[in-house]
């Protein structure tokens, strides 16, 4: 160490000892990083489009709008369109309660709203299938009512939410934390009803995150394979979902309506990038306003 380096301050050498860095050491991990994308997320994202438009526009739009494609689309965005309302709707349930009111159990539920994460989805599809299955507990007496969950529409959008229900309110419940019960106690002390409050105090204050959460449960509901293809039944313009048919078209050597359907998925994924990207800057904003992104 040279003596210029000896006369600073211990602080300012302990700063300048870990936020420096030597340039090969820099330009190594830039280049392992840039690697490292390249290899596992550019390069097979352009081998989907490639595959897709490998026998022309023509055929792609072809495998597009097959019969069996059409109804795996439409499928996809009706489960998505069942299971992020609902999501929505008990994300912003337990992040206010948990973040707002005291009560017993408060830990027991914050566990059981991350219990998805460390589920597997195929186990979680089977304990659908052991539910509400042919042989399953509820099974006889669902069929005597005429009742069809498994290898039906209702199983693929129960085992869709449960898949995706830790999204919104993991993203609601440090930033109602953060912000505290001030506003919405100021609101009631001015005459407010509950409902005013919740419209015009807390659901403002919350917008962007309640957004963010939003937008990556409905990515994974759309792509999510796990979980439905064990309660789906894989049955053709019925219960196939966009990624089974994906599976299904590979499987049987169509490559082009795979990669078609496929290139969806990846357009989807390239969109969800772009409103991400946009709502974390905004959902920034909102973190350092609530000191939390500091």
């Amino acid at each position: 160490m040279t003596d210029a380096a000896l006369a600073m301050p211990i602080a300012e050498r302990r700063f300048r000892a870990a936020n420096t860095e030597a340039p090969a050491v820099r330009a190594t991990l830039i280049a392992v990083t840039v690697i490292f994308l390249a290899i596992f997320l550019l390069l097979p994202l352009a081998v989907v489009f490639v595959e897709a438009l490998s026998e022309g526009i023509g055929a792609f739009l072809s495998a597009v709008v097959e019969r069996d494609a059409l109804a795996a689309i439409e499928l996809t965005l009706i489960v998505a369109a069942i299971s992020v309302p609902a999501n929505l709707v008990f994300g912003l349930a337990a992040s206010w309660a948990i973040a707002k009111f005291e009560f017993k159990g408060k830990s027991l539920l914050t566990t059981l709203i991350d219990l998805p994460f460390s589920v597997s989805p195929v186990t979680a599809g089977l304990i659908y299938v052991l539910l509400f299955g042919a042989q399953g507990y509820f099974g006889t007496f669902l069929q005597s009512q005429g009742v069809q969950i498994i290898f039906a529409v209702p199983g693929i959008v129960l085992a869709t939410i449960f898949v995706t229900f830790p999204f919104i309110a993991r993203e609601l419940i440090p930033i109602m934390q953060a912000q505290g019960t001030q506003d919405e106690e100021a609101a009631l002390s001015l005459g407010a009803t509950g409902w005013q409050t919740f419209r015009r105090v807390t659901l403002p204050n919350v917008k962007w995150a309640l957004l963010y959460g939003v937008l990556l449960c409905n990515a994974r509901a759309m792509g999510e394979f796990g979980a439905v293809s064990v309660v789906s039944g894989k049955i053709r313009g019925h219960t196939n979902t966009m990624p089974l048919q994906v599976e299904i078209l590979y499987n049987e050597y169509m490559q082009t309506g795979a990669f078609a359907i496929a290139s969806l998925l990846a357009l989807l994924a390239l969109v969800t990038l772009l409103i991400k990207s946009v709502l974390e800057w905004r959902y920034a904003d909102q973190l350092a306003a609530t000191g939390m992104g500091h």
